[in-house]
């Protein structure tokens, strides 16, 4: 995300007819500019696709749109696209101001529980309403087990959460995250009608397409540096990243290194990896 890292947008940007974007007001080298919260539909009681982490000024940004966008009328919905808390963690005080209201999102079992909040589950294939907007949900793990998309028909556009970023690119976290299924998700959507993404940080990607090849492009290139790294005698995930990510912020390194090793997971699964460890308990890295 290193190239989100410092970026600027506005606190409300409207997107299309449909889709009005609250910055979640949680920046941060993880983040870029904050959670993309989104506001979904015309006239009154939209959908609302995570409402960030909770952070202060959030809530008072959403109060402005509905006043200003949707004749001050409460969301109909919260939807999440995944459990990671810069995109749930504000479900609660949104549900304080606005009162009971259905949080749906797919389950995650042991991770959920945390939230302390009634979740309705999501389905793959599942369809959500509001005036003007019908919202399909789809099963993209990867990033994280639970991760959801939801396919705006109407515009055939996608909200893709932190599968897709509107620049750089997403961490594939050790916690529930996969590169398998990640990239077998990003070839997956490459199925869909799509001519926009709005992703859960950083602008609106026009060119959708283009955008989820770069994606599969990147992570197989990666994959080629971390085998050629191997091969070079870096056979720790320090010294990988340490060569690999040399225009990466040393703040990033760890996440980085997270990636490195989901990747090197995918490859011991398909028998083109192996490792050990030292007698001091290191772990280190082959490939055949």
């Amino acid at each position: 995300m290193d190239s989100m890292w410092g970026m600027k947008l506005p606190d409300i940007e409207r997107w299309s007819a449909q889709v009005l974007v609250v910055r979640g007001q949680n920046p941060g080298p993880f983040t870029g500019p904050g959670t993309n919260s989104y506001l979904v539909g015309r006239g009154s009681r939209p959908l609302l696709i995570d409402p960030g982490s909770g952070h202060a000024g959030y809530l008072t940004l959403l109060e402005q749109a509905l006043a200003s966008d949707f004749a001050g009328a409460a969301p109909a919905e919260i939807l999440v696209t995944h459990v990671h808390p810069d995109h749930i963690g504000g479900v609660a005080e949104v549900l304080g101001r606005f009162g009971p209201l259905r949080v749906s999102k797919r389950p995650w079992p042991g991770k959920d529980e945390r939230f302390g909040l009634a979740l309705t589950p999501i389905r793959s294939g599942d369809v959500f309403r509001s005036e003007g907007a019908t919202l399909r949900a789809i099963h993209t793990p990867g990033h994280a087990e639970d991760h959801i998309c939801f396919y705006l028909e109407e515009e055939r556009a996608l909200f893709t959460g932190d599968l897709v970023l509107g620049a750089g690119t997403t961490v594939i976290p050790l916690d529930g995250g996969d590169m398998g299924a990640y990239l077998a998700s990003l070839e997956q959507l490459l199925g869909l009608e799509l001519e926009r993404i709005y992703p859960g940080h950083g602008p609106l990607i026009a060119d959708p397409k283009a955008k989820l090849r770069e994606y599969i492009e990147h992570r197989l290139a990666r994959e080629r540096q971390i085998v050629a790294a191997v091969r070079a005698g870096a056979s720790t995930v320090d010294r990988m990243v340490e060569r690999i990510y040399t225009d990466t912020p040393r703040a990033l390194w760890p996440a980085a290194g997270q990636s490195v090793l989901s990747h090197l997971h995918k490859l011991e699964r398909e028998r083109r990896a192996s490792r050990s460890r030292d007698a001091g308990g290191e772990e280190h890295w082959a490939v055949s």
